[in-house]
């Protein structure tokens, strides 16, 4: 699916051999950490949530190649506006969908979750030339959190479900969104693009000074309650961590909710 959207970009728009390099790793990635994911969840298959998830992957895949086609010719702003609108629109899509169905789970929040927050980092990479470099840290942050997260081991507790996050989570995709396709003034753009930061770096703020504040409380009935063995580790992997960040469905606490920790 994902060759046949690039074909239909390269017969519309133009895609050179960047963009086609791009699309295509971004496929082949994509494919291949769905395939673990579903291997280690045991799932037989993506359920309909999940497939309305895979389709606003494509979409980003789609961003992803006229985003890297830009840096060698101009970019079709209006195309990757209308594209990355409708990959946002159907965030919302695919939570009611698991609702509906019943076939919520730990993967599809973690596939929903990482999708958008690729997108929200193509965006960054996308407006840095006009905004500035400094909007590379809207994109790049949640993956610093994750990174922390590697580090210090008390960045690894479960986060308490907070709707502030979907909310701020909301305005990043929307201001990268409005700052890519131009309509705003210049200046007024970078006061939209600034305010979003600062959101995203109060909500992210807030949940690691509730990590840091509970971390004592977090360990201890661990300490006390688990025995140590070669099977039982001191703390959580980091895939679990990842799992427990505020999502869609209410049952994993996805990132993107923030973020989103996407």
């Amino acid at each position: 699916m994902q060759t046949v959207l690039l074909a239909m970009l390269a017969g519309t728009v133009g895609l050179g051999a960047a963009g086609w390099l791009a699309g295509l790793g971004y496929g082949v990635v994509l494919c291949a950490l769905l395939d673990r994911g579903l291997r280690r969840s045991g799932a037989r298959g993506l359920g309909p949530a999940d497939r309305v998830t895979l389709g606003r992957a494509l979409l980003v895949g789609a961003v992803t190649a006229l985003a890297v086609q830009s840096f060698d010719r101009a970019a079709p702003v209006a195309l990757m506006a209308v594209l990355t609108a409708v990959a946002l629109a159907l965030d919302g899509v695919d939570g009611y969908t698991a609702r509906r169905t019943g076939t919520t789970s730990e993967l599809g929040a973690r596939f929903d979750m990482e999708v958008d927050s690729f997108l929200v980092l193509v965006l960054c990479v996308q407006v840095a030339p006009s905004a500035g470099a400094w909007v590379l840290a809207i994109g790049g942050m949640r993956y610093a959190f994750v990174a922390a997260s590697w580090v210090l081991p008390w960045m690894r507790g479960s986060l308490p479900p907070r709707y502030w996050r979907k909310v701020v989570a909301a305005i990043q995709g929307v201001a990268l969104t409005v700052a890519m396709a131009g309509v705003l003034p210049g200046s007024l753009t970078i006061v939209v693009l600034a305010v979003s930061l600062a959101l995203l770096v109060e909500s992210f703020g807030r949940d690691v000074g509730w990590l840091w504040e509970t971390r004592r409380a977090r360990r201890a009935p661990r300490d006390r309650d688990v025995p140590r063995t070669p099977h039982t580790p001191d703390h959580p992997t980091i895939a679990g961590h990842a799992a427990t960040l505020p999502h869609r469905d209410g049952l994993v606490a996805v990132a993107r909710d923030r973020v989103v920790r996407l």
